[in-house]
């Protein structure tokens, strides 16, 4: 399948999804449309263990919503882009994939909570990140408010959020939003030695963790440890764990088949 906005390449069990906006990669409505699309599609698929998201050139991963769209909308239709949004950002934050994103430039606004929606960030030494709304009379509607002061802490989410100013990527890896900080022609290949790293572990054991990790994180930790349960249980029931086992046993490299 083609798409309007966004190109896809799968390349030994990863996908690299790339936003192609140039140059900045702005969000409108038809790019929420197409990457739900196409993470649906990948979820579905089983030879892709790992995905990639980024940007098409090095000025921006997606440098915040487009203004010209929003500009035109009234209060119902503005609700309605916020929806969406927020509902594609909540997909590829549950999709049972890994997801790593490649920040190849500026993540500003809606950029940063794409950024903040994926499982790992890889970032360009030139990579900036903002919250810029307030400065523009409004405030983050796709989960910026509450994804960022569950990775940065309460205090320091409101210093970003309040003030919206810019700030680069040391100061992103020295407060943990993302997870490694490489030079701009490496980003894209260190993320695919990344995602190449994760479409090698078994796949359940993967999508377990992830949702362990997902839900518990919003929840008392009494029930926490309930989903770690459930999620260890539905690991331990499959082949993939007999087959790591054996391996390891047997001082092999394992083989997992992805059931």
């Amino acid at each position: 399948m083609t798409y309007e906005y966004l190109l896809l390449d799968i390349e030994e069990n990863v996908a690299t999804v790339t936003i192609n906006r140039p140059p900045v990669n702005p969000l409108n409505t038809q790019v929420f449309k197409e990457l739900s699309e196409v993470f649906a599609k990948l979820d579905d698929n089983d030879e892709v263990r790992a995905v990639i998201l980024t940007g098409s050139g090095e000025k921006a991963f997606v440098a915040g919503a487009d203004i010209n769209e929003m500009a035109g909308l009234d209060l119902v239709g503005i609700n309605k882009m916020n929806k969406v949004s927020r509902a594609v950002f909540s997909q590829i934050e549950n999709a049972t994939k890994p997801v790593i994103a490649a920040l190849n430039g500026m993540a500003l606004g809606g950029g940063f909570e794409l950024a903040l929606a994926c499982d790992l960030r890889i970032s360009s030494e030139k990579a900036k990140f903002a919250f810029p709304e307030v400065g523009l009379g409004i405030i983050p509607g796709g989960g910026g408010t509450q994804r960022l002061q569950k990775i940065v802490g309460q205090g320091v989410a409101k210093e970003l959020l309040y003030f919206g100013e810019m700030f680069d990527a040391a100061k992103a890896l020295e407060l943990h939003i993302v997870n490694e900080v490489v030079p701009v022609d490496e980003v894209l290949s260190t993320a695919k030695e990344w995602a190449k790293k994760l479409a090698s572990k078994p796949p359940v054991a993967l999508q377990m963790l992830k949702l362990a990790v997902n839900t518990g994180s919003n929840t008392d930790i009494e029930s926490g440890l309930i989903i770690e349960s459930a999620c260890f249980g539905n690991a331990f029931s499959t082949e993939d764990r007999k087959e790591g086992l054996n391996a390891f046993v047997e001082k092999r490299k394992p083989v997992y088949a992805g059931r």
